[in-house]
């Protein structure tokens, strides 16, 4: 069996049974692989519900909805009617997408999201068995914060919990035709109380391998994917030890993503760790290609920035990528199929137009985290260091006279028209002829989730300050400010490098260049 090289993630939720008018037809659910066909994918990862409760024939789960009279939500009763509607016709949703995935020569992968809240979120998605055993919560035990998000999550020390987790891991490998099956680990990943993650840790590898074993017992050459946070340090303080799973081999592949956000793109991401950890082993690492971006002008990461993802991570050495979340791109339209088009190619992407950004988080942004290096304060004559990496190779490109442009843009927030700011890279500063300023001091709307203000800085880079494949220092200093105002310092907010190739020397661009693209106000 080949191992797939690009797998896509799917709820079967977001866009399918919450879109379609009850009754669902066959034909309309099995439209999720269909819309995959022809393309690079090669394996779905099929989620199984939202967690506690499912939508497919279950006897080991629970269907979504069996349990509720009077519903709160109409899209949650949406997708229960439309599951349930299939299978009252004899056709269990897992069953006939599999029979499809066979027909398109597609593997389906189904996916348990393993961990989940209590009783109390979306009540009409929760299982009996959540309802009813609220004492094997993490928080039923003394010392947890009520307002920590692991307060109403499943402890694993109780058997009650792993037995009921795998028990649906297991029907689902043994009655129905996969290619292998997922762990989601990384929504929602508290396993343990605070004080019993070193004991947990072996519980988890324990349960870990028995899944392991339920899948090769269904069929040898079936798989099992982990997906998981992607530091070590990350997984160890909540129970899980990968490092003892490869040293076992109890697991196929690994999806390291940073550590509770699997949704926004990861254009900075570092799988180094995980790549050592699988050396010399037969586990693969997949790196997550993300497509929701909610940036300062784009809500969508555009195909440079798809492509700047992709490679990234190929150039580090992952043995494949895990196309995740882009659910919010349906009904699929023609710029979807050309960003799958190219991801399993990086040869043919090295010389596409790239996008790279540095992560930041954005006022209201779901993407908060202490490891986005932006937004930073600038203080005065106090250097802002900011790593800045790419997977170009620009002097290659540039002997052929393929490299058509190189931006570098930087939003300073705070910034007003007396400021004397200086940016270098990699030690060379960048002259004042090679920047043009953008002013935003004002404005009267902005897109979703931003602080709008200050001014943006472009520099069109000569190949003398072209950056280097890998890691580039990027330095910002605020030289001079006006004494009068209140605020002595500056804020970048966002760092962007976008790289514009032509086809041939001297070819044509099919369009005309702007330094900054529209606003998108889409929310």
């Amino acid at each position: 069996m080949n191992r797939p090289r690009i797998m896509f993630y799917h709820d079967a939720r977001h866009c399918h049974l919450y879109r379609y008018e009850p009754p669902m037809f066959r034909e309309e659910y099995v439209a999720m692989v269909d819309e995959l066909a022809g393309t690079p994918v090669e394996a779905i990862n099929f989620t199984l519900g939202e967690g506690r409760t499912m939508l497919h024939d279950t006897r080991a789960g629970e269907l979504m909805g069996h349990n509720v009279e009077v519903w709160d939500h109409q899209v949650f009763r949406r997708a229960a009617v439309n599951a349930k509607g299939l299978i009252d016709r004899g056709q269990d949703p897992l069953r006939i997408l599999c029979e499809r995935a066979a027909e398109l020569g597609i593997l389906i992968y189904p996916t348990l999201t393993v961990q989940g809240p209590g009783p109390d979120h979306a009540s009409v998605r929760c299982s009996d068995f959540r309802k009813k055993n609220q004492h094997l919560e993490i928080g039923d035990s003394d010392g947890v914060d009520p307002n920590h998000p692991s307060f109403s999550c499943l402890d694993f020390k109780h058997p009650e919990t792993r037995d009921e987790r795998f028990a649906i891991a297991e029907e689902v490998v043994n009655e129905y035709d996969v290619g292998g099956f997922e762990l989601q680990l990384n929504i929602l990943p508290y396993y343990f109380h605070p004080d019993e993650v070193e004991t947990g840790r072996a519980v988890m590898t324990d349960w870990v391998g028995r899944v392991y074993e339920a899948v090769k017992k269904s069929g040898v050459e079936r798989e099992l994917v982990v997906h998981l946070p992607d530091r070590l340090e990350d997984c160890q303080r909540i129970g899980l030890d990968p490092e003892e799973w490869v040293r076992r081999g109890i697991v196929d592949a690994l999806v390291p993503e940073m550590f509770a956000q699997n949704y926004y793109i990861k254009m900075m991401a570092d799988y180094g760790e995980f790549i050592r950890l699988a050396a010399g082993s037969s586990c693969r690492i997949l790196a997550p290609v993300n497509s929701m971006l909610t940036s300062d002008r784009m809500l969508d990461a555009p195909l440079p920035m798809i492509r700047a993802q992709a490679v990234s991570a190929w150039d580090q050495g992952v043995d494949g990528l895990y196309v995740n979340e882009w659910f919010h791109l349906w009904p699929y339209e023609a710029e979807f199929y050309e960003k799958l088009r190219e991801l399993p190619y990086p040869s043919i992407m090295d010389s596409g137009d790239k996008f790279y950004y540095v992560p930041t988080n954005a006022q209201q942004n779901r993407m908060q985290s202490d490891r986005n290096p932006l937004p930073a304060r600038m203080d005065l004559n106090q250097p802002v260091e900011v790593d800045v990496r790419i997977a170009d190779d620009l002097p290659r490109w540039g002997t052929m006279g393929r490299v058509h442009e190189v931006l570098l843009r930087l939003r300073i927030l705070g910034n007003n028209e007396t400021d004397a700011i200086d940016v270098g890279l990699n030690g060379r500063p960048l002259p004042d002829r090679l920047r043009r300023k953008i002013n935003y001091l004002y404005t009267m709307d902005g897109p979703r989730y931003r602080v709008m203000g200050g001014y943006w800085h472009i520099y069109r880079l000569e190949v003398e300050h072209w950056p280097r494949k890998g890691s580039n220092a990027l330095q910002v200093v605020l030289r001079a400010r006006d004494g009068d105002l209140d605020e002595q310092f500056c804020t970048v907010t966002d760092v962007e490098l976008e790289i514009k190739y032509l086809k041939g020397k001297n070819f044509h661009r099919s369009y005309v260049d702007a330094d900054l693209g529209p606003y998108d106000h889409r929310t």
